[in-house]
């Protein structure tokens, strides 16, 4: 059974413009909305957040790959050291 973006907005709250952004990729899941989303379609608090976390981060792996690859990892450096006040 499928649900127009429409009655999906109405049902959870929210504004139908939200629901139209989310779909198209111009939005992404708050934690708001996706309390709203998890609770109608009985899914676990957060669902929504970590597709949306994975989906950012298959993007910036795409945008940033080469980038990324230049960046020496820590334990190049020597090995494992504690890492005194990072703090500015």
């Amino acid at each position: 059974m499928a649900i127009s973006q429409y009655r999906l907005a109405k049902e959870i709250n929210v504004p139908a413009q939200r629901i139209s952004e989310i779909v198209a990729g111009r939005r992404s899941i708050t934690a708001d909305t996706d309390l709203r989303l998890c609770r109608f379609f009985g899914l676990s608090n957060g669902y929504w957040l970590r597709a949306q976390a994975a989906h950012d981060t298959e993007v910036a792996e795409r945008t940033l790959g080469k980038t990324i690859m230049k960046i020496k990892p820590w334990s190049a450096f020597g090995g494992v050291k504690k890492v005194s006040n990072l703090s500015p």
